[in-house]
């Protein structure tokens, strides 16, 4: 069971491995996408961030979808997450189940705009918000398991 799909470019830190894992109950932490799946360095880092008592699985895009489309995911109480509304929105293109997402972490840079405290968008990531929430993906922005989750959509500068 998909407990969260959440965007952090950290991926596992912290908030995921404290406040999410407890409040949610989650038993797996599943890593997705091409990068981390290649970057053996950031894979080593991953394992000994988690907690003791959760599974870690990384995996490349297409292998993760492979694996949520084919049920073997459902077993776990399960927090996925991606570096990336990119990596986000290829995701949840390739497993229609999943429509909910949340935005923990995303970077800033000269071209961003700020939505929340923590959440910085590309244009083009904006536009892939709009289109995810237009087919009934839940879009929200929040650190911890335990805050008030913001509607994103609301929030993105026309």
């Amino acid at each position: 069971m998909i407990l969260l799909t959440r965007v952090d470019f950290r991926l596992l830190h912290g908030q995921v491995a404290a406040s999410w894992v407890q409040g949610l109950g989650a038993d797996c932490i599943f890593c997705v996408g091409d990068h981390v799946a290649s970057d053996q360095v950031l894979r080593t880092a991953l394992k000994l961030g988690k907690p003791p008592h959760v599974k870690l699985v990384i995996k490349d895009m297409a292998h993760a979808i492979e694996a949520i489309n084919s049920g073997v995911t459902d077993r776990y109480r399960m927090i996925i997450c991606v570096e990336t509304v990119r990596d986000a929105k290829a995701l949840l293109d390739g497993c229609p189940t999943i429509t909910a997402l949340n935005l923990g972490n995303t970077r800033e840079s000269a071209t961003t705009t700020e939505v929340t405290h923590q959440v910085y968008l590309e244009p083009d990531e904006v536009a892939m918000i709009r289109e995810l929430a237009s087919r009934g993906v839940r879009v929200e922005a929040r650190a911890l398991c335990a805050d008030v989750p913001v509607d994103v959509v609301p929030l993105l500068r026309r």
